[in-house]
């Protein structure tokens, strides 16, 4: 018997990794059969948490295409729409607001909330609801490459979508420090693009979470000099700067 196509891949969320899986085999998320292998364990704020493990089968033949490697989504590439994706709602706004405010408060700390849906994505065709975190001393909130923030943002995401039976995009930024992330991570891009195209040379950057390594992406993909691609398996999976010279 001819053996299919699979692919095992760790992630927060099931739904996280169906995505990626697609995304690496190139194909659509319906062409997959998904085995759960290990449904992992939430924990608080990521401390003992464990993440899910699935294994991915491409479909019998006659039913899907086969994967095209050149059609895989790169972290630079466009996302394609989710069921995520949604309008303007009060009542999501008021779920997101209130399920931050209360972890925030059970953590012991004071801060202000605030939360409100932002712009669609043009790439990803997704409305993001932010929610903005302000105080003193909440560094605790961010933690190390805001290890604590991913967490925070994946927990509220997951009593969100329990609450409103179905997903939003929650998006958390505590004191700005997301924004102040993106500006470093696009100076950084430029900065390595220049050494790369100058010492004609590829360059290597520190492993980055995949919305980091997309604005990496995003950054150079019109940069005449230099291409990038990322390397690399889970939490070690980085992006490349390459010469194109």
């Amino acid at each position: 018997m001819e053996k299919k196509p699979s692919l095992e891949v760790i992630a927060p969320t099931v739904e996280e990794a169906v995505t990626r899986g697609a995304a690496e085999l190139g194909l659509r998320e319906d062409d997959l059969q998904v085995e759960v292998l290990d449904e992992g364990s939430r924990g608080f704020l990521g401390i003992s948490a464990r993440q899910v493990r699935v294994r991915l089968t491409v479909a019998p033949a006659g039913d899907v295409p086969a994967p095209k490697k050149e059609a895989a989504l790169k972290d630079g590439a466009p996302i394609p729409a989710t069921e995520s994706a949604t309008d303007d709602d009060p009542e999501a706004v008021q779920a997101a607001h209130d399920t931050v405010a209360e972890l925030v408060e059970r953590l012991g700390l004071e801060a202000q909330v605030s939360a409100k849906w932002g712009p669609k994505d043009p790439d990803a065709r997704i409305q993001p609801l932010l929610v903005d975190v302000n105080g003193d001393d909440l560094g605790i909130l961010i933690g190390r490459r805001g290890e604590a923030l991913t967490a925070l943002q994946y927990i509220t995401r997951l009593i969100v979508a329990k609450e409103l039976k179905r997903p939003v995009a929650v998006v958390i930024d505590i004191e700005g420090y997301r924004a102040r992330r993106e500006q470093q991570l696009r100076q950084l891009a430029r900065k390595i693009a220049t050494q790369a195209s100058d010492l004609d040379r590829t360059m290597e950057l520190e492993p980055m979470p995949p919305n980091e390594r997309r604005i990496i992406h995003v950054e150079l993909r019109d940069n005449p000099s230099v291409t990038t691609e990322s390397v690399g398996e889970g939490s070690n999976r980085k992006v490349t700067v390459i010469p194109k010279g």
